[in-house]
């Protein structure tokens, strides 16, 4: 069906047009006398009934169309040419907006669904009233980040895995809350074990929260408390439930959703937590009701790990944490669930490994912490991301201690890279690692190197240095790492030439895209048409939100956490803040499919998509977000002024 040729007509009458669009959102944002200004501009227009106005993919956009009176609806033909209706729009709404602002021919088809009157405004008018009102201009990039984002996810979930019930979604989107299946029980901290055991038998349940005489909640005993406090030790029935309860107890807000309360329980070890409202606790939860909820749960593959009792026994476990993200994937997770789920897995694996080979190798001379750095010390691994880490261990009191400190270490260090390998996790080609000597070393030497990178930064130096940065203790003496945070903390405000060339290197990258928006991608070798999401898409905010973190002194390490600690201290706007989470998720989702696709077709993961392979929206939305990359760069030369 041929495009509707338009036969516009100027207004004889301007006054009702002001009125309708004083009216309209977001044009009722504009003052009078900008609307008065530009009803000169404005043409009015009508189609009959089944009229195409747009046609996708073909029509070049050159009028923004407020629908007046009548309605249209609009259609989105995909790769394998199959149509489908997307939107209906009536009175009040508009069509062209976007294509428009992205400099692009027509994004759907549009037809009439009724006689349909129009208000026309030329494309330069549009453009100019998006560039001089902040206000007007964020309506319509918000209602395009949310409606596009929201498409694109659907299609990444439609498209890559077969499609699931809405049940599968429960995980993140059921609040614990609605979980709770009755009040909780309550036993004083002075009452008997018998009493417990007896009260959790009648009552068919498997803990009882504990309160002491002021009626306050103190603890919590459980059916494991029984077997493994009283029953493995012969501890006496007519003891007090308080000397074998847990305390405090861990709880939840109510709020919160059952995905969220899972990883708490994985994390802390635990299989209970108290869910609080308003200052009172309603109910406990336990990881039982989140696997009947789910169904298929991460919880089966945890506790293989924490229950594994040989190191060999963990390389075939670790192996099936891809098959746990597919599920969460095909149930609708996005990717900052699934990479923190791939962190709290790995970080188990990674526990009991070190705690097995500790008890293999017997007690370090000096107190220790594995450090996980770059994407794991971001807790933004994906799929069999390459090992970053490194050892550090306490400074040793005399050469005799030391001595055996580095021999101890450095075999330790050798072994459990070994074993990692074996897990499946590939060596850095790089060398960072923990069986590399240069980075198994003592924590004045860390804090030298920390202090020579940030005092007297050489470019090339910082540029490889940064993986560092992104550091967190991973496993031994946490407050040993912790101490190495807070120098950086504490130091690295004050150092404006480091941070001049971190910022430097935040500059060179560029958005992958051409003068015309058109995706750049590699012109020919083993990638050819394809382009690396990482390094050309997802780097740029990773670089950005550690930049900023840096320059703030703060401790977060994770790109998503360091974008809310900066938005809640005020340095970057709500604005900024949504629209750079989202930009970066998104990719993150894209990536996260990609990958799960190539281990489902047994090759190796990679960061290479062809922009092809893309749907429609999901081109747009990628477009959208590495569109992001400018508004930061603009940030960054007006935070360090240094640059500019």
């Amino acid at each position: 069906m041929p495009v509707t040729e338009p036969m516009r007509k100027s207004l004889a009458d301007t006054r009702p047009v002001v009125d309708f669009l004083k009216g309209t959102i977001p044009f009722n944002e504009l003052p009078d006398q900008v609307l008065e200004g530009m009803v000169k501009d404005i043409e009015a227009d009508f189609f009959p009934k089944g009229s195409v106005l747009f046609k996708q993919d073909e029509t070049e956009v050159t009028h923004l169309l407020i629908i007046q009176k009548g309605g249209v609806k609009l259609f989105l033909k995909d790769e394998e040419g199959e149509v489908s209706l997307k939107d209906f729009r009536g009175e009040g709404s508009y069509v062209g907006a976007l294509p428009i602002i992205q400099g692009t021919r027509a994004n759907f088809t549009v037809e009439t669904v009724e006689d349909t009157f129009v208000l026309t405004i030329p494309k330069e008018r549009f453009l100019q009233l998006i560039e001089t009102h902040p206000r007007f201009a964020q309506f319509f990039l918000k209602s395009f980040s949310e409606k596009f984002l929201l498409n694109a996810y659907r299609q990444l979930r439609r498209k890559r895995f077969e499609s699931r019930p809405e049940s599968a979604l429960y995980l993140f989107s059921v609040q614990v809350g609605e979980i709770v299946k009755r009040s909780p029980e309550i036993i004083g901290a002075g009452d008997s074990i018998q009493s417990a055991a007896a009260r959790m038998a009648d009552l068919h349940i498997g803990s009882l929260l504990v309160q002491d005489q002021q009626g306050a909640i103190v603890g919590i005993v459980t059916d494991k408390d029984l077997r493994n406090k009283v029953v493995a030790t012969g501890l006496s029935v007519s003891e007090p439930v308080e000397k074998i309860m847990a305390s405090p107890v861990e709880t939840i807000p109510s709020h919160t959703v059952a995905f969220d309360a899972l990883l708490a329980m994985m994390r802390k070890q635990i299989h209970h937590l108290a869910v609080e409202k308003g200052g009172k606790i309603i109910g406990v939860i336990t990881t039982h009701d989140i696997m009947v909820l789910q169904g298929t749960s991460p919880l089966y593959i945890f506790r293989e790990i924490v229950s594994q009792r040989s190191i060999e026994g963990l390389y075939p476990i670790s192996r099936k944490v891809p098959q746990v993200i597919h599920t969460l994937l095909d149930e609708g997770a996005k990717s900052n669930n699934i990479t923190r789920m791939i962190t709290v897995l790995n970080d188990h694996i990674l526990d009991r490994l070190l705690t097995l080979l500790q008890e293999e190798m017997g007690p370090p001379p000096v107190g220790f912490c594995w450090m996980l750095m770059g994407s794991e010390g971001r807790k933004e691994q994906t799929f069999r991301t390459d090992q970053d880490n490194a050892l550090l261990y306490e400074d040793p009191g005399d050469p005799e201690t030391a001595a055996a400190a580095a021999e101890y270490f450095g075999r330790f260090g050798r072994a459990a890279i070994e074993h990692l390998v074996k897990c499946g996790f590939p060596p850095c080609p790089g060398g960072i690692m923990a069986s590399n000597p240069k980075w198994c070393q003592p924590y004045s030497q860390w804090e030298a190197y920390f202090r020579d990178w940030i005092t007297t930064p050489e470019p090339k130096e910082v540029l490889h240095a940064t993986i560092f940065f992104d550091f967190r203790p991973g496993y031994g003496d946490i407050a040993l790492g912790d101490r190495l945070r807070d120098f950086l903390v504490d130091s690295c405000p004050r150092e404006h030439i480091f941070l001049f060339h971190l910022a430097r290197d935040c500059l060179e990258s560029r958005p992958p895209l051409s003068f015309f928006k058109n995706f750049i991608v590699e012109k020919d070798g083993e990638h050819r048409n394809r382009l690396d999401l990482k390094k050309r898409g997802l780097v740029p905010f990773v670089d950005f939100a550690r930049l900023l973190s840096l320059k703030n002194g703060l401790r977060e390490t994770n790109t998503v956490e360091r974008l809310q600690a900066l938005r809640e201290i005020g340095a970057v706007s709500n604005d900024l803040y949504t629209e750079t989470r989202e930009a970066y998720e998104f990719q993150m989702q894209l990536r996260l499919v990609h990958q799960m696709r190539m281990l489902e077709e047994g090759r190796t993961p990679d960061n290479h998509i062809n922009p092809a392979d893309l749907t429609e929206i999901e081109k747009q939305t990628l477009k959208e977000a590495f569109s992001v990359i400018n508004r930061l760069h603009s940030v960054i030369r007006e935070m360090v002024p240094m640059v500019g």
